[in-house]
């Protein structure tokens, strides 16, 4: 019997494989042009089954489809995932199912299936409405063909997200203003806005310090970031979480099951899970968890148990990135700690007096003016100690 207390648990369901080498892949082996369907089909749902032991009595309210690209995962072991999911756990009435897909005219053509399949949103990865800007970011598409893809997504999709980045080099605010009210005029529901950041090791980095390229610098970001807010907000769809933006009732309900810090399982390669007070990790190269599969129906390379202050820090952490903020007394209970404990309050409150947070009784919120120091603010509230 589900507790009705209990929060709906979300699914994450990693498909490694590209057909191209891009960026943002960890292996060289996930490159492949072909790949046995059949095996990898029941490997994924032996992996679902394992969690689903783990975790009986539960509700689904989301399952996330995401990784290499997983709109070319094919539509019947889509919907063979969603069928066994359903079985194992039963849904929530109103279940949010997306799909992760880049916009090419190949992944495109598949998206009817895939809605047949049972996938009612996806998240489109645009990143730009600029050509220049794409060949920048390294995309295989170009705004034509990004915006066609969009075309059809609405057309097969209930719901549709889609992302940008910006503070791109040499972009002037103007420039974003502009990119960005084109984008809002596409009518979806939700659009996650990224500020570019430079990792060390990467191609970016690389052409950063050469001078090849220039970032903007703080001040020019905190416009095009208090920008785009205000923009968003304009417009009806505001900021629920600091780069992600919706109209009311369509935040991605996947994605506050992590920043509410619930339970949510995760299956494929290289995924992670948090169940119970474990943080889960699967075998991330897909030879290595298949192997495993093979050997012990899961792939699963760790099961950590995690201690009462990491959980409470964790839970702050990704809480206070929401503009609802945090019940700092459901998270004292994480921490099996006082709320008191939980939060350094000589700089919090500072930063109150400030304007940049706000307590009401046991409930924590990052203003609309401290989200965009957000990344200074957290390291010196949360205590360490919780």
């Amino acid at each position: 019997m589900n507790d009705p207390q209990t929060p709906p648990l979300a699914l994450y369901v990693h498909w490694p494989f590209c057909v191209s080498k891009c960026p943002y892949c960890d292996f060289n082996s996930h490159v492949r042009a072909e790949v046995d369907q059949a095996a990898w089909r029941a490997a994924l749902l032996a992996d679902l089954r394992h969690e689903a032991e783990q975790l009986p009595g539960r509700t689904l309210g989301s399952i996330f489809f995401g990784g290499g690209t997983p709109s070319l995962m094919p539509p019947e072991t889509v919907a063979v995932v969603i069928e066994t999911a359903e079985r194992a756990w039963g849904f929530a009435p109103d279940i949010e199912i997306t799909l992760e897909a880049n916009p090419s005219s190949v992944e495109a053509a598949r998206f009817a299936d895939i809605a047949a399949a049972g996938v009612n949103r996806v998240s489109l990865g645009l990143q730009a409405l600029d050509d220049d800007a794409l060949k920048f970011l390294g995309r295989a598409h170009d705004q034509t063909e990004g915006l066609a893809a969009l075309d059809t997504a609405q057309r097969a999709f209930s719901r549709v997200s889609f992302d940008l980045i910006y503070a791109r080099p040499d972009q002037r605010l103007a420039d974003w203003e502009a990119e960005l009210t084109r984008a809002i005029g596409f009518g979806t529901e939700h659009l996650s806005l990224y500020q570019l950041t430079i990792e060390p090791g990467t191609r970016f980095a690389t052409e950063a310090a050469a001078g090849r390229i220039v970032i903007p610098d703080g001040d020019s970001a905190a416009d095009l970031f208090e920008a785009t807010r205000a923009i968003t907000a304009s417009a009806g769809i505001p900021a629920y979480e600091i780069s992600n933006h919706a109209r009311v009732g369509a935040e991605s309900r996947h994605n506050l099951t992590y920043w509410r810090y619930s339970d949510y399982a995760g299956i494929g390669p290289g995924a992670h899970g948090r169940r119970g007070g474990l943080a889960t990790v699967r075998r991330k190269k897909p030879e290595n968890w298949m192997s495993a599969i093979e050997r012990n129906q899961h792939g699963t390379e760790s099961e950590e148990p995690l201690a009462p202050h990491t959980r409470a820090t964790e839970a702050l952490l990704m809480g206070l990135r929401l503009r609802e903020g945090v019940d700092l007394a459901r998270i004292a209970r994480l921490g099996e700690t006082s709320v008191d404990a939980l939060i350094y309050w000589p700089a919090a409150t500072l930063l109150e007096d400030q304007g940049l947070l706000l307590r009401e009784g046991d409930h924590l919120t990052v203003t609309e003016a401290g989200m965009l120091l957000l990344d200074a603010i957290l390291p010196e509230i949360v205590n360490d100690a919780a």
